[in-house]
């Protein structure tokens, strides 16, 4: 995996909406737990992706310093052997001082060498070191957006199920409506009441039966009477 592959997906799951994914999503829920398992494993490789970035951006860095240690470690070899000329061709030793202008030469050779070494690593660097502090950065927001995700996730799973929940039963009491005159128990009633008003129809046929013939037996006690009064009559002439 390249180091710009590595900051592309980093830089693009840091940047990713959840909100807009979560509108597009059928199922809120499987689409949270699927992110943040995403999430999870990505995080997951590109921390070892810029942990192996990182690792070789110090080894260039102790490099640098080595070189920039040896450049200067043969520069004071260098000052020494030249002063050590200097002193044996003053004391008549030339040819020992040209031994050692020598050693200098070869050692000021050394430096330059160094010196181009490091020079030569300071710009890679540098972009490696702008390349780790946006992986950095990066990771550090997928990390904050994997928080995100779990909060989400943790508040409208629950938020959802209570949903469902009172969904179904208003649904439940929706079908029992006892002001609808078609529902069960609307039906129900009115055979109550027609019972009741069928009983009510007996009773009164009933009474209706039970005055007559009081009425009979009051109109048979009136003849009696009137039989009585004749034959009264009849015995008195």
């Amino acid at each position: 995996m390249t180091k710009q592959t590595i900051l592309g997906r980093v830089t693009q799951l840091a940047k990713a909406n959840i909100n807009a994914l979560l509108d597009q999503a059928e199922d809120p829920q499987k689409m949270l737990d699927q992110l943040i398992r995403d999430y999870t494993a990505n995080i997951s490789e590109a921390e070892q992706a810029v942990a192996a970035t990182i690792g070789n951006l110090r080894l260039m860095e102790q490099d640098h310093r080595e070189d920039v240690d040896a450049a200067k470690e043969w520069g004071d070899k260098a000052l020494a052997a030249s002063r050590k000329a200097d002193e044996l061709r003053a004391a008549g030793s030339v040819a020992e001082a040209d031994k050692f202008d020598n050693l200098a030469k070869v050692a000021l050779g050394r430096q330059l060498q160094s010196e181009k070494e490091a020079k030569t690593a300071e710009p890679t660097i540098a972009s490696q070191t702008v390349v780790v502090d946006k992986l950095k950065s990066g990771l550090e927001q997928m990390k904050s957006k994997l928080t995100e995700l779990k909060a989400k996730r943790d508040e409208l799973v629950p938020r959802a199920k209570s949903a469902q929940a009172q969904n179904q039963m208003m649904d439940s009491v929706k079908n029992i409506n006892v002001l609808d005159p078609t529902s069960e128990l609307s039906r129900f009633e009115d055979k109550v009441r027609r019972e009741e008003a069928k009983a009510m129809g007996k009773q009164e046929l009933a009474a209706s039966s039970l005055d007559a013939q009081f009425e009979q037996l009051d109109s048979l006690g009136d003849s009696a009477e009137v039989e009585a009064r004749l034959a009264a009559l009849k015995t008195a002439s």
